[in-house]
């Protein structure tokens, strides 16, 4: 059942994909058009699962699931899996790869491999102060406050000199 992003609960299970490049305003249509229709019609063991999901900064797809009624089965993760991988196949979108890391440099949204985000570092181009995107947070609540936080509170402090 699809719902508003902004109605799910606070403690609604989240996923976020990360795009290797902006999504352009017809990519962000055609993937809302999918995104409904999957989500509409997602189960877990026969029962409608309630989400919903936004497109931060036409560069994230945040699939978010209320699990108060029914909880996600590794089905029906495995169902979202071979959704997001269709996305990519079909709009020549990188969206899985998790040794990539998103930060802020200024109002520019820059997607670089950790290993590039590690020499960055190194060289003190980026701080703790850096923005970067913890595709790592598990709840709607942590999104909302843990998301979008410093380097130096995340887990990309490992790589960040003091």
């Amino acid at each position: 059942m699809l719902v508003k992003f902004k109605e799910l609960p606070e403690d609604s299970r989240i996923w976020i994909y990360q795009s290797d490049r902006a999504f352009t305003a017809e990519e962000a249509e055609r993937i809302r058009e999918l995104t409904d229709a999957f989500v509409t019609q997602w189960t877990a063991h026969g029962a409608s699962l309630k989400a919903g999901y936004e497109l931060p900064y036409d560069r994230f797809i945040v699939l978010g699931l209320d699990q108060s009624e029914a909880s996600a089965s590794g089905c029906s993760i495995d169902a979202s899996v071979h959704f997001i991988q269709a996305l990519e196949k079909e709009l020549d979108l990188d969206l899985l790869d998790k040794m990539n890391v998103t930060f802020k440099q200024g109002n520019y949204i820059s997607y670089k491999p950790l290993l590039d985000f590690k020499k960055m570092a190194k060289a003190r181009a980026i701080s703790g102060k850096t923005i970067v995107f913890n595709n790592l947070v598990n709840t709607k609540a942590e999104y909302l406050e843990h998301w979008e936080v410093p380097a130096s509170e995340s887990w990309h402090n490992r790589f960040i000199k003091g």
